[in-house]
């Protein structure tokens, strides 16, 4: 039992189920376009997600040289693994793609790091965090697959790259709610701004957004827009008992493996 519990901490907090999340929604993208199975843009994406998250939390840690402990040498290993595939990958993507890959990262690299003196990372930045991680996700999970696969930008294109941003936003907003009493006031979160009722609110409103976006393709399909309801109940109910007195894996289990249980879901209504 022990050991399952560090397997499962292990797993979550080397960043390898926000990285599943990832790559459930680069296999949405490819249901959604009809797009074949890319093995790298599937691999850039994973291991990518998996080295930048742990790279963000414990980057920190070795700057003020801190000692690590037995997990987060196992997660530093493991994420050195991660970049090395990621780099593979990198290099059988098409160039159009490598370029949206290296925007995507860069930020997440501004998002992370002071490049010059003086100055903050953009994750201090008061109120930028969660539309700079909403952009990375888009571009990584949407863009990159369709551009890899020389597929055309349409509407439709736009239309799911919305529903794609709302969808990260409305999840960070529920993490930003459970993190209230632990975030920098500086950040100015939205619950911080306008409290966590309105915060809750605010998700509704754009979860329902996300919803009847669908209803405007060029082709709308039932069994895709029924996952898609799923998918924004699941994240209402998140949404509405979401407070700052939960524990941790509410979020960083839970919530983020939202991604997968739509995935899931596209999957179960393709069988019926």
């Amino acid at each position: 039992m022990k050991v399952t519990k560090q397997l499962f901490s292990l797993y979550i907090y080397g960043s390898m189920h926000v990285a599943m999340s990832v790559l459930a929604l680069v296999l949405m993208t490819s249901h959604q376009f009809g797009l074949p199975f890319n093995i790298w843009v599937a691999a850039f994406a994973y291991c990518g997600t998996m080295f930048s998250y742990n790279f963000m939390k414990y980057d920190g840690l070795f700057r003020v040289k801190k000692a690590a402990g037995p997990r987060v040498k196992i997660i530093v290993a493991l994420s050195t693994v991660a970049l090395v595939i990621a780099g593979v990958s990198f290099f059988f993507l098409q160039r159009a793609s490598q370029i949206t890959a290296v925007l995507s990262f860069g930020l997440t690299a501004l998002y992370t790091v002071p490049f010059f003196p003086k100055t903050k990372n953009l994750r201090n930045w008061s109120g930028v965090k969660i539309y700079i991680v909403a952009l990375c996700w888009a571009g990584i999970t949407l863009l990159l697959p369709l551009i890899d696969a020389g597929a055309p930008i349409t509407s439709d294109v736009y239309l799911k790259f919305c529903q794609r941003f709302l969808l990260i936003i409305t999840l960070i907003a529920i993490f930003e709610i459970i993190d209230l009493r632990e975030d920098d006031p500086h950040l100015k979160t939205i619950p911080q701004q306008i409290g966590v009722r309105k915060a809750k609110i605010l998700n509704l409103i754009l979860l329902t957004v996300l919803f009847f976006l669908e209803l405007l393709r060029t082709t709308i399909d039932y069994r895709q827009l029924a996952a898609n309801f799923c998918m924004v109940t699941a994240t209402a109910l998140f949404t509405i008992y979401a407070t700052p007195n939960r524990p941790k894996y509410y979020t960083l289990f839970w919530v983020e493996a939202v991604p997968i249980f739509w995935l899931g879901s596209v999957v179960l209504f393709g069988w019926l």
